[in-house]
């Protein structure tokens, strides 16, 4: 995925989203129009973004996006799209933290002005760390940054993630409660598991991604922790920068009560997910930015609460972001861009990781920074 073009993620026309986006917003403010709607070259794998400004006197927001659920045609990344929970996520992010969290102005929950369900925020201008191809790769702004720059926004990143734990209340997040019996980590694994049985129904199971979850089994902390709100999908992907500087907070849909150290779990795998790709195309990458023990060192510092069982918590990363991937190719082949291979388990880009993490070789692997 990091060198090969974008898996197709949509069968909408854009044109005819525009014409039915004006409409809506027509009955909203009398006059409005919706000019200049687009789809960001950096439009996500899940929920589907567009960009627009509104031409009216006074608008309540001028530059806006547009998130959508996504398109049950375009064979979904998850079974479900909830898109009233993420708009309630980032007005409680906004009310009880400093995070900067895009201004929420209107939920649409009736899928007939657009097909499904959607919601419009502020647009916050700026820059994002691209996934594809990825930043650890030569050719963008954040691997032709200084190190002082990249330290900078390293340490940003992880206040980010400190203050969203340290902040929000859990107990104004029960709508955001998984369901299941059991602890919130047991929950989160639960959803994971029932997730991954979505992904492969009628097709072949991985073994690869099994014994992940047979290994996290034999992991599992003895002390969980207080649970926290978490971010869910807690990377520099997904945030806004204005130099090196958050400026927005983006992509909530899969926030839920969690251990502290399942977002920083997910910082650092994703992080090494694209440096293990880079390095595997022979670059260099950045290997002394986001590295699990200065993410975590910064975490406790910020925090006082140091964080444990990474390496449980690096695997669960590991695997959740396998079963995305499985899902990704399984609609490559959807849409005929590649054909399913006989062994499922190399439809997974990191399959080699994973196994390592899996046999506990990983982080003492020669090249792999702790």
């Amino acid at each position: 995925m990091a060198t090969a073009p974008r898996p197709r993620t949509t069968t909408r026309d854009p044109g005819e989203l525009a014409r039915r986006l004006t409409t809506w917003l027509d009955a909203r403010l009398p006059g409005a129009r919706a000019v200049d709607v687009r789809v960001p070259e950096s439009n996500g794998m899940s929920s589907e973004t567009l960009l627009f400004d509104i031409d009216h006197p006074e608008p309540p927001l001028r530059a806006c996006a547009l998130r959508a659920a996504a398109d049950p045609a375009a064979y979904s990344v998850f079974p479900v799209y909830d898109m009233a929970r993420q708009y309630r996520t980032m007005r409680l992010v906004a009310e009880h933290s400093d995070l900067p969290v895009p201004q929420v102005r209107w939920l649409e929950e009736d899928p007939g002005p657009l097909g499904v369900p959607f919601f419009v925020m502020e647009r916050v201008p700026g820059r994002v760390p691209p996934d594809v191809m990825p930043y650890t790769y030569e050719g963008n702004w954040l691997h032709a940054a200084s190190e002082p720059e990249r330290e900078h926004l390293e340490a940003a990143s992880v206040a980010l993630i400190a203050r969203l734990h340290d902040q929000v209340p859990l107990r104004e997040a029960d709508f955001l409660n998984l369901p299941g019996d059991g602890s919130p980590l047991r929950r989160h694994v639960t959803a994971q598991r029932a997730y991954y049985a979505w992904v492969i129904h009628g097709l072949a199971p991985s073994p690869l991604v099994e014994s992940a979850f047979d290994r996290i089994e034999e992991l599992w902390p003895r002390d969980e922790g207080e649970a926290v709100l978490n971010w869910g999908d807690a990377r520099i992907g997904n945030v806004i920068y204005d130099g090196f500087d958050p400026v927005a907070v983006l992509d909530w849909e899969t926030a839920a009560p969690a251990p502290r150290e399942v977002d920083l779990g997910w910082t650092v795998y994703l992080h090494r997910f694209f440096q293990d790709l880079t390095e595997g195309f022979g670059q260099p990458g950045l290997p002394a930015f986001l590295r699990r023990d200065r993410v975590e060192a910064r975490y406790a510092r910020l925090t006082g609460h140091t964080p444990r069982d990474m390496d449980f918590y690096t695997l669960y990363a590991a695997l959740r972001h396998a079963i995305v991937m499985l899902r990704i190719a399984y609609r490559q082949a959807h849409f005929g861009e590649v054909a399913v291979p006989r062994d499922p388990d190399t439809l997974i880009l990191h399959h080699d990781s994973l196994r390592a993490m899996v046999q506990g070789s990983y982080w003492n692997g020669p090249g792999v920074a702790r």
